[in-house]
């Protein structure tokens, strides 16, 4: 069987969907000696860094392709078909939801599967306002619609993500079958990392985006309540890529006057993230959506307690491991910071129980769960191309 992987999902910056895309290749390329592999990517120099890394250097059945059009082009449409059907494609592997919809008639046929990690902007139509999907959102919907009828198998990170993908894709109780749940991982790098603290000040941090559905205003609200009512020097720390799209977190912090104890540390790559982790002292993530929530159970696997939202795929995924509440119960979460840094025995039992938590999660069963899916795709009767 020959397997294409949509590689242009990588990008310079490692984070969410590149995170999933590299760690699906590293481990099929160690769990898989059977099948080939051609990884299209757009970047030489992502190719060349993707290729040159373990294990996938040492994989002889991955190659690579470079195709010079984009993601959302209608280039892609027309002739990323082709190309998969000259290269004798059995399966094509979406990892982020895009794909074509619509090829002629081939004799090759190329099934096509699709990871649709979430449909936040169905879900909540608020969730970004600045962002392209809102601004063209009618097309979204519409596309989004397309890859849930034309895919013959979707692969999703949780059964919240499921249930979503269900009834805003409108997919048929006959056709449910096909939508897949498997759970991402968290790499054996992210470990518990023991720093000695002399300064007495607490940190609490925030890992992610800064898109308004993350609620990282309501973590400045939180920020502000918990200074008010702590009684010890205390920090937040946002770390992430900046977003000059949505300023307004930043603005509130300088109205609480709470700006000078926040740090942004704008992206970190992973040696970095995993000390981040291991320097604070509670991880606050206060989303009020996530498909899965990759963060709370890096941290975890770190040992940090947790402290979250308590909808979508958060309960699912962080169990009884972590404090859940209302994000939008400002008082109340921030109670819930205050309660993990002023009891050690909470924070302790919090950071065995999210040790434990997080070993449920890896890349290799990630893996062999999409391998299977891979499987089960080309012995059924669907074409897609």
């Amino acid at each position: 069987m020959k397997i294409a992987i949509d590689a242009r999902w990588i990008f310079p910056e490692i984070s969410g969907i590149g995170t999933y895309t590299v760690q699906l290749l590293e481990h099929l390329a160690v769990l898989d000696p059977d099948n080939d592999y051609l990884l299209l990517f757009q970047d030489p120099a992502l190719r060349d860094r993707t290729l040159a890394a373990p294990p996938i250097a040492q994989a002889p059945r991955f190659k690579a392709c470079l195709v010079p059009y984009g993601l959302f082009s209608l280039r892609n449409q027309w002739a990323l078909p082709r190309l998969l059907a000259r290269e004798q494609a059995d399966i094509y592997h979406s990892t982020n939801y895009m794909m074509p919809l619509w090829a002629p008639p081939f004799t090759h046929r190329v099934k096509r599967v699709a990871t649709v990690h979430d449909v936040i902007p169905l879900a909540m139509p608020d969730h970004a306002p600045n962002s392209k999907k809102s601004r063209l959102f009618p097309i979204y919907k519409f596309l989004m619609r397309q890859i849930g009828h034309r895919a013959d198998a979707i692969i999703t990170d949780s059964q919240a993500s499921k249930r979503d993908i269900v009834r805003h894709l409108r997919i048929a109780p006959e056709a449910e079958g096909k939508i897949k749940v498997v759970y991402c991982g968290v790499s054996d790098r992210f470990q518990p990392v023991h720093t000695d603290k002399t300064d007495g000040e607490k940190t609490v941090l925030y890992v992610g985006r800064q898109d308004p559905y993350k609620n990282l205003a309501g973590l400045i609200r939180v920020f502000s309540e918990l200074k008010k009512n702590l009684d010890m020097p205390v920090r937040l720390v946002i770390a992430g890529s900046p977003d000059p799209r949505y300023p307004e977190p930043f603005r509130l912090a300088k109205e609480l006057d709470v700006e000078r104890d926040i740090v942004c540390t704008g992206y970190l790559p992973l040696d970095r993230l995993v000390d981040t982790y291991g320097q604070a002292d509670v991880l606050a993530h206060p989303s009020k959506y996530e498909g899965f929530g990759l963060q709370v159970i890096e941290a975890m696997a770190c040992g940090l307690p947790v402290v979250c939202g308590n909808g979508s795929s958060l309960p699912e995924v962080a169990g009884d491991a972590a404090i859940q509440v209302d994000p939008d119960n400002i008082a109340a979460f921030a109670q819930a910071i205050a309660d993990v840094l002023t009891q050690p025995d909470l924070a302790t039992t919090l950071s065995v129980k999210g040790i434990e938590q997080a070993a449920r999660f890896n890349w290799k069963k990630t893996a062999t769960e999409t391998l299977r899916v891979y499987r089960e795709t080309a012995e059924g009767g669907r074409n897609s191309f």
